[in-house]
């Protein structure tokens, strides 16, 4: 399946000052968000990508058309010669799309329509959130149902705590949001081309596509509890780092599954607030 990836904000609230790289160009160790995203759909075998630009397009195509396989991979170098002992994008093809500087998802999704022409189903992402997800179980109960789209429904992650009140203004208890009945968008979406069908020119994939199928009983939710930190800030950003730092990489399933060691005990990821 075609992965379609939204890379084209301005992610201000990634924005350091300092930088003018988009929000998917920040790092999380030697890789930028962007390729963690991409390795992630490329463990499960979906390794041809639509990459929705806008700001900070010339980053993100710099990267790729200059991209160095020693970062992250062995190599031999004989008489001044590289020969690679592995490759982590050398199967991958990528489409580069301009989506315009201020269009909201559903619009970028929109002007995309013609590179996931043809597919029964695509999958879709925000490309700045890493997550453990079982993904080939979510495409597995997509395939079965009716439903035109589905989205990655995680707990709320706010650290906040919330009270229940009596009339006369009493605590009657105190539980945290993760504790409620309450799921949120995760950012992982998987779509039938039907789903163009319900985004208005400029409009947005869930306030206006997804919300419709929803309210139609045409939406799926894919309930995760496992793994799953956004990097819509600096902060959560950094977070990411220090557990990329410390071998506590959960969302690097690629990782895990060949056996290859992790140079650290792994430490607890602080609880996120995703906006």
């Amino acid at each position: 399946m075609k992965v379609v990836l939204f890379c084209g904000g301005y992610g201000m609230r990634m924005r350091d000052g300092s930088s003018d790289l988009p929000k998917p160009m920040h790092t999380v160790g030697p890789r930028p968000l962007i390729w963690h995203v991409m390795r992630y759909y490329a463990h499960f075998g979906h390794t041809d990508f639509v990459l929705c630009l806008g700001y900070g397009a010339e980053h993100i195509k710099d990267y790729f058309l200059h991209y160095s396989e020693t970062a992250s991979n062995d190599f031999r170098l004989h008489g001044g010669r590289v020969e690679m002992l592995g490759s982590d994008i050398q199967d991958w093809t990528i489409t580069f799309a301009h989506t315009g500087l201020d269009s909201p998802i559903g619009e970028r999704l929109r002007r995309v329509r013609e590179h996931v022409a043809g597919e029964e189903m695509f999958l879709a992402n925000y490309a700045d959130v890493l997550t453990d997800l079982p993904l080939g179980d979510m495409v597995d109960r997509f395939k079965a149902s009716e439903a035109v789209g589905a989205l990655l429904a995680v707990p709320p992650q706010s650290a906040f705590h919330c009270v229940d009140l009596s009339p006369d203004d009493h605590i009657t208890a105190i539980s945290t949001l993760q504790q409620l009945p309450l799921w949120e968008n995760g950012g992982y979406f998987v779509l039938r081309p039907e789903i163009f069908d319900y985004l208005p020119p400029g409009g947005d994939l869930v306030a206006d596509g997804c919300a419709v199928l929803a309210a139609e009983g045409r939406m799926l939710a894919y309930r995760h509890r496992g793994f799953w930190q956004p990097a819509d800030t600096v902060k959560e950003r950094n977070a990411l780092e220090v557990a990329y730092r410390s071998g506590d990489r959960p969302w690097m399933l690629w990782e895990q599954e060949s056996g290859a060691p992790v140079d650290a005990v792994p430490t607890a990821l602080p609880v996120p607030v995703y906006r």
